[in-house]
């Protein structure tokens, strides 16, 4: 299935390096972010869930839950999150789900449905496992990302981006480009001047359709 922003994401059972899951169930009404990787104890990926895993207070603050997808199973799990603790210099808090068979992989149009691991596989046999999504409280997709395997992901940018859908979705506004909390939104074009200045006083007219405003306070 090819998956696209507001569809439901798909739901599944797995087993993951914290026990077995039911997805729709694990989300419970959360904001989360599920990232993928090809293949346990290789390089990149070990630094990207060092990154994650130093965030983890970040995560909380915005009331988001993280999970990872590997291509390999729990025991191989477990022992790489040793690694990945050592590297970090912390703990690795959120769960990383076991795709052995490739369900997850193939749920979230990662990989072909004929997709399979040949014997002696290197991650180059799964290397477009390497997509980041972040879904609502609706299960619904918000945004997805996909890195090749020598490029290591940007986690500050998912940390912006998701308080960028977190701010447009919670204040029905939108965010121009580079924009970070505490910066000036944009006004919805479907939003007229007279509303506008009742909700948000104030605002720069740049084009009729590009109207910048301040965030009331809360």
């Amino acid at each position: 299935m090819s998956l696209r922003i507001n569809d439901v994401v798909p739901d599944f059972e797995a087993d993951t390096s914290q026990g077995p899951i039911r997805f729709h169930e694990w989300l419970d009404g959360q904001w989360a972010i599920l990232f993928s990787h090809p293949k346990d104890f290789t390089p990149v990926c070990t630094t990207e869930f060092g990154a994650v895993a130093k965030l983890g207070e970040e995560w909380k603050k915005r009331n988001t839950k993280v999970i990872g997808v590997s291509v390999d199973g729990v025991e191989e799990h477990k022992g790489w999150i040793q690694d990945i603790a050592s590297y970090a210099s912390c703990d690795v808090g959120f769960p990383i789900i076991a795709d052995e068979d490739l369900k997850v992989a193939k749920l979230f149009d990662m990989l072909p449905a004929d997709a399979y691991l040949p014997d002696g596989r290197t991650p180059a046999d799964s290397a477009t496992v390497r997509s980041v999504f972040i879904i609502g409280p609706d299960k619904q997709l918000k945004l997805s990302m996909t890195y090749p395997m020598n490029v290591g992901r940007n986690f500050a940018e998912v940390l912006r981006a998701l308080d960028a859908l977190q701010t447009a979705n919670g204040e029905n506004v939108a965010t121009p480009a580079d924009w970070t909390v505490g910066q000036d939104v944009i006004i919805p074009t479907s939003v007229s001047d007279e509303d506008a200045k009742a909700k948000y006083g104030e605002f720069e007219t740049v084009f009729p359709y590009l109207r910048r405003a301040k965030l009331p306070q809360k």
